[in-house]
Formats: structure tokens, C-alpha cells, sequence
């Protein structure tokens, strides 16, 4: 077999049973690509990072959360091997074999009767590069092949520009609101040239796929109320790997400095004699209500916009907002990660003076696949919350632009 190169094919595996053993770094970089397939994944782990708990927790996967039995495989198409113990990995893939299943495996590429390509995405087209030759395989080889030939399709040229050179420190990246096509093109080249990827939940996800194996991932999900890095720990590895000499990207949601901590990070970096490059990023309290149709300002309509953070709420001690005075504006209130808190901003901004009427847009999951506006007003939105079961990540749009565009469906 290792006489003979790989023969490529493009798997369609919409509605078909994929089985991922394993819920560490591997999985999470491949799963959001098998999940945009449309593909029924089925993951087998006692343990997985949060993110992609939280892929598990949102219904995108289902999670088995025991090792593996023999049997997992059953009416699978595809298989991907990543788990954590060696003799469950070759048993998984001697069933695989067994069953006729494709089956990549993470520890051991060549007992896998498939591999994984570098792959990268420009105007439609999937560009995906294998290595032809079993010995000798170089991850950065094949991912620098194909970030010449996407590169290329995006400029036009199909020029291979020379190997990517890696420059030591941290690059603070904002990915934009979800979808990887936001992503500014600096972000997207340094993000590219990493040793070190640490990402968040809220960044573009679907990117990590597109790294070659060389490349750790470390996981900084913050999932409300339940696990997460702290940010202290997060300082640490920036400064720990880039202090080892490696390119460092700490990709964040949205943009670094709108409610993304990114002060915190550069500061702990300026400390520690670390150099630190910051990329902005679409920040969702703009690009997610325009996603939905919802322009933040209109001519006529509002001449104003205030992006307010409703983690903490009204009555709170803690909370540095003028609610009062935000309820006297006039133009457009965006809030950011105020799901769980709306109920009462709404009935505080009602007892100031906002009009109980005014309207309000919810945008769960902007600029994704999963994307999803619900309106209500300020006297209804708690309610509508709770009936139609409203979960962060939302943006919340409230004021008379949510009426300026086109309605929902129409």
C-alpha cells in the first residue's frame, strides 16, 4: 500500500453516520467541517474539550460519553480516529477495516485506510492538497501547497509565493462574528503561520480545520455558567509559548477590544516583554444585526448607536452602565451577551421612560449556519425569551431600526 499514492474523492456525507473516537484537539478542529457537511456525527469519548461540549450541548453532535465498544462503527461511513488510548484507537480501526468503513486515524496515519487533506475554501471552491508519497509526509509542506493555490484564486494570480516565514510573538486576532469568510485577510495569514492557535468558543471555528497537524490548539472557551479558562491561564500560555519562540495567535471572536478582554491580554504581554500585534476584527454588535437585516443607524430613524454589555444586570452593584440615561436615547441600543439579563434591562429601561413598545430583534448565532432572528417588544421580549428559547451567543438589537428593514421571512 505505501507503494501507491492516495486516490482523491470528496466524501458527501449529508445525513450519514460519522463516528469520531476521541474529544480532544483533533475533534474539535475537525468536527465544525463534518457538522457543515451536514453529516450525522456520532462521538464516542468519556471526556471532550468545552468547545466541543458545547457543539454536543447545542444538538450539533451526539455524544456518547463512555470509551469505546466494539459495535460503535455500525451502519458508519466514515470514521475518525482520535482518541487517546493506543489500543482502543487500533481496535476502533481494526473494526473499521472489518466493517469496510474509511477510517482516519490521528496517532497512526499509516494504518488509516484515509487521510485528512490540508484544505482551505475561496469563492466556492474547496481546494484540498495529500501528500503523494507515504514517506516523508510534511504537514507544513502540504498546508503551504495550499494556502499558495487559495491565496492564488483570491488574487487572481495562481502565483506560489515562497514559504511562509514564521515570526515569534503574539498576534491578537479578531475573527469576526462566526462565519470564516469575516475573518480580515491579515488575521486569516497570521492565523496561517501559527505554531499556536488559542481560541475561543465565539471565534470563527470552522478555521481550525484548515491548520495543519504541527499546529496546537488550545481551547480558551468561556461557556456561560459552566466550564472555561480563566483568564490568568490564558495570559500564561500566551506568554509561556511566545516566550518559547513560536508564532502565537490568540483568536478571539468579534473584535479583540469590544467586550473581548483584549486590553487585558496586551497588557499581561507589554509586562512580560512580549511583543504584540492586534488585529481588529467585525465586531458582531454591527455585522450580526446587519446579517439579519437590521441596520444599527438609518437615515430618518436613528442617528445613534450605543453598544451597552448586559452580563451583569441592572440592579446589580458591579454594573457600570447609566441605564437611566440609555433609556432617554433615542437612536439604536445594541446589547452583547444579555440573553439571560433581558428580562430586566427591558423592565428597567420601561421604568425610565422607553416606550413599552419599542421594538427588539434577537439575532442567535449571527452570520452562521444557525443563524436566527426572533422579535418582540420591550413588554414582550422576556416572554418571547422563554418561548422560543433564546440561547446565547444573541445579539440584541432594540429600537425602531429593527422595523427598517424587510420582515423576518418575507
Amino acid at each position: 500500500m505505501a507503494e501507491h499514492p492516495p486516490y482523491p474523492v470528496g466524501l458527501r456525507l449529508s445525513g450519514r453516520r460519522v463516528v469520531v473516537l476521541g474529544g480532544g484537539q483533533v475533534a474539535q478542529r475537525r468536527l465544525p467541517a463534518l457538522i457543515a457537511a451536514g453529516a450525522d456525527v456520532r462521538l464516542v469519548s468519556p471526556e471532550a474539550t468545552p468547545s466541543v461540549e458545547a457543539m454536543a450541548d447545542a444538538g450539533e453532535i451526539t455524544w456518547l460519553r463512555r470509551p469505546y465498544r466494539d459495535g460503535d462503527l455500525a451502519d458508519a461511513w466514515y470514521a475518525l480516529i482520535a482518541g487517546s488510548d493506543p489500543e482502543a484507537n487500533a481496535a476502533a480501526s481494526a473494526e473499521a477495516e472489518r466493517r469496510r468503513v474509511w477510517c482516519v486515524r490521528s496517532d497512526d496515519a499509516d494504518a488509516a485506510t484515509a487521510w485528512t487533506p490540508a484544505t482551505g475554501h475561496s469563492e466556492g471552491v474547496t481546494v484540498a492538497v495529500l501528500t503523494t508519497e507515504a514517506k516523508g509526509r510534511d504537514p507544513r509542506h502540504t498546508a503551504a501547497i495550499r494556502d499558495a493555490v487559495v491565496e492564488g484564486l483570491r488574487d487572481g494570480t495562481l502565483v506560489a509565493p515562497h514559504h511562509r516565514s514564521r515570526t515569534p510573538g503574539v498576534a491578537l486576532v479578531g475573527g469576526g462574528p462566526g462565519d470564516p469568510d469575516l475573518i480580515t485577510v491579515r488575521g486569516r495569514r497570521l492565523l496561517a503561520e501559527a505554531d499556536v492557535v488559542i481560541a475561543d468558543r465565539l471565534g470563527p471555528r470552522d478555521l481550525l480545520a484548515e491548520l495543519p497537524p504541527h499546529v496546537e490548539v488550545i481551547d480558551a472557551a468561556k461557556i456561560p455558567y459552566g466550564r472555561y479558562m480563566a483568564q490568568e491561564a490564558i495570559n500564561n500560555a500566551l506568554i509561556e509559548h511566545a516566550k518559547q519562540g513560536k508564532s502565537v495567535v490568540r483568536l478571539k471572536g468579534g473584535d479583540p477590544f469590544v467586550f473581548g478582554r483584549g486590553m487585558e491580554e496586551v497588557q499581561a504581554l507589554a509586562e512580560a516583554g512580549i511583543a504584540c500585534t492586534v488585529v481588529p476584527g467585525i465586531s458582531s454588535s454591527i455585522s450580526v444585526p446587519g446579517a439579519a437585516g437590521i441596520p444599527v443607524t438609518h437615515r430618518g430613524v436613528a442617528h445613534e448607536f450605543t453598544v451597552v454589555s448586559g452580563h451583569v444586570a441592572p440592579d446589580d452593584e458591579r454594573s457600570l452602565v447609566d441605564w437611566p440615561s440609555l433609556a432617554k436615547l433615542t437612536g439604536t441600543l445594541v446589547i452583547l451577551m444579555g440573553v439571560d439579563k433581558i428580562g430586566k434591562i427591558a423592565e428597567t429601561l420601561v421604568a425610565h421612560g422607553k416606550a413599552p413598545d419599542t421594538p427588539v430583534a434577537l439575532v442567535q448565532e449571527g452570520t452562521t449556519a444557525a443563524q436566527r432572528r426572533v422579535d418582540a417588544t420591550l413588554a414582550t421580549v422576556a416572554e418571547t425569551v422563554r418561548a422560543e428559547d433564546v440561547r446565547p451567543p444573541a445579539v440584541i438589537v432594540i429600537g425602531r431600526v429593527v422595523q427598517a428593514g424587510p420582515r423576518p421571512g418575507a
